[in-house]
């Protein structure tokens, strides 16, 4: 093959206009992302960027917004337990789930801001 895939650049989630103060206070003050500056072509779209470990997440602006109840990304995390305490001791609601336990793989999902569902993933042994 001519081509080859290194992986994933980024991951673009969808928000309401209007939505970069709520996305700056929870993927940058709650989920501790530092923000990057978006490209200056872009800048006039709204949204906000954010970097993930080696990963970039962009909250982008959509016109007839509707969040994704369904499809997510996931995020790999050390000290799963910690942030799931942070998020409830901030009163964001966790969904457990626990259908890769055997894998020794411990999990959970939480809404964004916007409705968009997150899982949050940790290789527990």
């Amino acid at each position: 093959m001519a081509f080859q895939f290194d992986g994933i650049d980024h991951v673009q989630l969808a928000a309401p206009e209007g939505c970069e103060d709520a996305a700056r206070r929870f993927f940058g003050g709650l989920l501790g992302w530092p923000e990057i500056p978006k490209p200056e072509p872009l800048r006039a779209r709204g949204g906000a960027w954010f970097q993930c470990g080696a990963h970039q997440v962009h909250v982008g602006v959509q016109k007839d917004f509707v969040p994704a109840a369904k499809a997510h990304p996931a995020f790999r995390v050390r000290g799963l337990n910690q942030l799931k305490a942070q998020l409830q001791g901030r009163g964001v609601i966790v969904m457990d789930d626990d259908a890769r336990a055997e894998e020794g793989v411990g999990r959970f999902y939480v809404q964004d801001p916007f409705g968009n569902r997150l899982e949050f993933m940790e290789r527990m042994r």
